[in-house]
């Protein structure tokens, strides 16, 4: 599903406007982003926390050149869903 399709999903629900919709669903993600930005975790009860990891430094390869490239510790945003959220999506999506 596209932001597009979640626009109007919820749009065509709610019978409210697609602009209306686009930019809280817009301003959503910017504040959701924001606040990671800031190492700030953003936590939805019943959905999920957006949270920032740490990685560890470490030493990977470049195949091509042969070489060891020392890759350094860095951050990156994550999506860690919840308990509700995960039983719900075992119980309902069959097993592939």
């Amino acid at each position: 599903m596209t932001k597009a399709e979640i626009v109007s999903n919820i749009s065509e629900q709610l019978g409210i406007d697609k602009g209306d919709v686009q930019a809280t669903v817009e301003k959503f993600m910017s504040e959701v982003k924001n606040s990671l930005e800031k190492n700030e975790n953003v936590y939805l009860r019943g959905f999920g926390s957006f949270v920032v990891k740490t990685r560890a430094e470490k030493t990977g390869r470049n195949i091509s050149k042969n070489t060891a490239v020392k890759i350094p510790a860095h951050n990156i945003p994550a999506f860690k869903p919840a308990k509700i959220f995960v039983e719900g999506i075992k119980s309902s999506v069959p097993v592939k």
